[in-house]
């Protein structure tokens, strides 16, 4: 499958990638890790009520298990450009590509899309506030609380570990039972 362009998924491309797959491994990139680290202004949250989405933030020692998903070489063309429009919608966000160790031993080349620090949405906020903001805000697509709980589920369900998403759920879960 070498004639395959690879993405890996870290978040919502997970459990919604807007196109089926030729193949789907758990892969793990080295030197990043998934943190909710940029303020969503359309699609889970608002400029009145913003929400956090998940991007990949550099950091040492750090690495990122998620899903490496390939794109036949007919779809290329189609599928790149639907996802380009998603992930680079505004500068948040810098498509890069990487080393990928996959869980059957492969290493492959894939895209992936990394938080830009120097952008205006890039944030550094505790658990506490993740979870606050996640718990209300809602966009385009949806509730903030579905992008989190469904992305944690799907990372279980594949056998990925997460314990900060596991934790942030279990939080936003709580506040949620509070605000009704």
């Amino acid at each position: 499958m070498s004639e395959c362009i690879w993405i890996f998924a870290y978040g919502s491309l997970i459990w919604d990638p807007g196109f089926i797959p030729q193949d789907q491994v758990v892969a793990r990139l080295d030197g990043w890790h998934r943190r909710f680290c940029l303020r969503s202004l359309r699609y889970r949250g608002t400029f009145s009520e913003p929400g956090l989405v998940l991007a990949l933030d550099a950091g040492p020692h750090s690495y990122c298990e998620g899903l490496a998903l390939a794109i036949s070489p007919a779809e290329t063309e189609p599928v790149m450009a639907m996802i380009r429009t998603r992930e680079l919608f505004n500068p948040a966000y810098r498509e890069i590509t990487a080393s990928l160790r996959l869980q059957d031993g492969r290493v492959v080349q894939a895209l992936t899309y990394v938080v830009n620090r120097d952008h205006e949405q890039y944030c550094d906020f505790s658990p506490e506030q993740q979870a606050r903001m996640i718990s209300t805000a809602a966009g385009e697509r949806g509730p903030n609380v579905d992008y989190l709980l469904n992305t944690a589920d799907h990372l279980n369900t594949q056998g990925i570990a997460d314990p900060m998403l596991d934790r942030l759920a279990v939080r936003v879960r709580e506040l949620q039972r509070e605000l009704t």
